[in-house]
């Protein structure tokens, strides 16, 4: 029985890397990612914070359903060891600290979660003041995953 957990594991192990690929390009894709949400994330905010007036629910909706997306996707199976050294498109900036935090990086990931998918529900809904809301407690779990294990260029 022991042999067959242990083999089961390996087979895990070595299926997620498989199906994640080599190190540059986890941090390649990982990279793509979170420009991408990046991206949809200064959209919202041009429409929610920054330039109210041009708001436009469907435009805003769209930007937080991707986010959403992007969250859900599994992007955790981006980070397998090794990721903090390596260059995708560019140089990573993963701490090597992200290795040994890993119950504080699965809270903060499980709150950028939460926070997206919460985004996305109320973006639907058109209320600006709870889209605006909501899109700060995003960005605020952004901030604390670029704190806990982000080089700062």
């Amino acid at each position: 029985m022991k042999k067959k957990i242990t083999l089961t594991l390996i087979l895990a192990v070595s299926s997620t890397t498989a199906l994640a690929g080599p190190i540059e390009e986890q941090i390649r894709f990982r990279q793509s990612a979170y420009s991408f949400i990046g991206w949809n994330t200064a959209k919202i905010k041009k429409h929610v914070v920054t330039n109210p007036e041009s708001y436009n629910k469907e435009y805003v909706a769209a930007a937080a359903n991707a986010i959403a997306a992007a969250a859900n996707s599994g992007l955790g199976e981006l980070y397998g060891e090794g990721t903090d050294q390596g260059i995708g498109w560019k140089k990573t900036r993963l701490k090597p600290e992200f290795f040994q935090k890993k119950d504080e990086v699965v809270k903060v990931a499980n709150d950028f979660n939460l926070a997206a998918n919460e985004l996305a529900k109320v973006a639907a809904s058109g209320d600006i003041s709870v889209i605006k809301e909501k899109f700060g407690k995003l960005t605020d779990t952004c901030k604390s995953c670029h704190d806990l294990v982000r080089i700062k260029e």
